[in-house]
């Protein structure tokens, strides 16, 4: 009995020291390293540029004032639609001028008497300048018949005909003098008379009491009104704008210079996130060749350039967007279809060459790769990599060529 449980006690040692060892073995032994795996794929990819941009009717009308005068109450509102010829947007009622006071009506006055005193004087001018054309016409005459007895030389000839030029221009310009003062008699006493009121309720032979009807310069909507209330306005002031919306939208977007350079007229463009459950479709029309520079929100300065992007989508399916809307523009530079395509994420530079990790039976290999274009998320792939390789996303420090991997358990 003893020796039997002596063989018990010894075989329990070896088997609790072999139970340790190989505990502490498996402790030192290095275990898989969890990864996010990816797989390559084929499939479509568009480059894009993408930024904030706004739309804006393309061509914009400004309602005027044609005169100076009172502006009556616009009835009409913002969203309102109007015909081109037809509607009337506002009206207004001219006012006469007012009195002159006694010191500019004086004023007024001695201008008249200054110009009539400049005609009299040309007109002095011009008899003398006639009576000097006369006298050389006659010695002109004489001297040629003189001349042709061979009394006179052809010389004396020659400046008695100088002489009759001379006098006849002079006459001439006597004469545009006299235009020329009557000229400004005429606008002294228009200045005069035509600023002066005396109260009989008519300026240039329109009746006060009737409105002059502002009509729509196009078919569109009311955009805004400036102008709402009845005032009183100078000619030009402006009352409202006016926009065709359904046929005349485009969208503007501001880039960086840097990506502008990448951009042609006729690219593709995909504009988001404007309130619709569908994207719209656009078209760059025109990429301007002047950058300005602009300042962000973080201050940083930039040189922005502009981008005019036409809309493709029809006007039903974009009813409701309006002029001065905020959307997301992404122009398409570059789009391939079918190609072999890796999640960026996978990507890092080995060696001054771009690489992936590659899952193969458990273990990750070290692959150089050729890539092409990326969009951020997907990178197209040149050479390097088959069509359904799994590769490391996000590849960490730890992972090495040759390292164990085994794909994360997400719970």
């Amino acid at each position: 009995m003893p020796k039997r449980a002596k063989i018990s006690r010894n075989l329990f040692i070896v088997a609790a020291v072999g139970a340790v060892a190989a505990t502490i073995a498996l402790t030192m032994m290095p275990k898989p390293a969890e990864v996010d795996l990816g797989q390559v794929s084929r499939g479509d990819l568009a480059v894009t540029i993408d930024e904030e941009g706004r739309t804006r009717v393309r061509e914009t009308y400004i309602v005027s004032t044609p005169v100076a005068g009172r502006l009556l109450r616009v009835e009409l509102h913002a969203g309102d639609e109007v015909t081109q010829g037809k509607t009337v947007v506002a009206k207004m009622r001219p006012t006469t001028p007012a009195m002159l006071d006694s010191r500019t009506r004086e004023q007024a006055m001695a201008t008249v008497d200054v110009a009539q005193a400049a005609v009299r004087v040309a007109q002095a001018i011009l008899n003398a300048a006639i009576a000097s054309e006369e006298l050389a016409e006659a010695a002109y005459r004489r001297t040629r018949s003189l001349s042709q007895r061979g009394v006179e030389s052809e010389a004396s000839l020659e400046r008695a005909e100088g002489a009759l030029r001379a006098s006849r221009a002079n006459r001439e310009t006597a004469e545009a003098a006299i235009a020329m003062r009557e000229a400004e008699l005429a606008n002294a006493r228009a200045n005069l008379n035509g600023q002066y009121d005396d109260g009989a309720g008519e300026i240039g032979g329109l009746d006060h009491s009737q409105d002059i009807p502002l009509y729509s310069p196009i078919d569109g909507r009311i955009l805004r009104v400036m102008q709402e209330s009845e005032t009183t306005l100078p000619v030009g002031a402006p009352i409202m704008e006016i926009g065709d919306v359904a046929s005349d939208l485009e969208v503007v977007a501001e880039l960086i210079s840097s990506d502008a350079v990448q951009v042609r007229e006729g690219d593709p463009v995909i504009l988001r996130d404007w309130g619709g459950e569908e994207d719209l479709r656009g078209e760059v029309s025109r990429v301007h060749p002047f950058g300005e520079t602009k300042y962000s929100a973080l201050g940083v300065e930039e040189q922005r350039v502009r981008v005019e992007i036409d809309l493709l989508s029809p006007p039903e399916e974009r009813a409701a967007l309006g002029h001065g809307y905020r959307l997301e523009v992404g122009i398409i530079v570059w789009q391939a279809n079918d190609i072999l395509l890796v999640p960026a994420s996978a990507l890092f530079r080995e060696n001054g060459q771009w690489s992936v990790f590659v899952a193969e039976e458990g273990v990750a290999r070290l692959t150089q790769i050729e890539i092409g274009e990326s969009d951020g998320v997907l990178t197209q792939v040149i050479g390097g990599l088959a069509e359904g390789a799994e590769v490391v996303l996000y590849p960490s420090a730890a992972i090495e060529d040759g390292t164990q991997v085994t794909p994360r358990v997400v719970n």
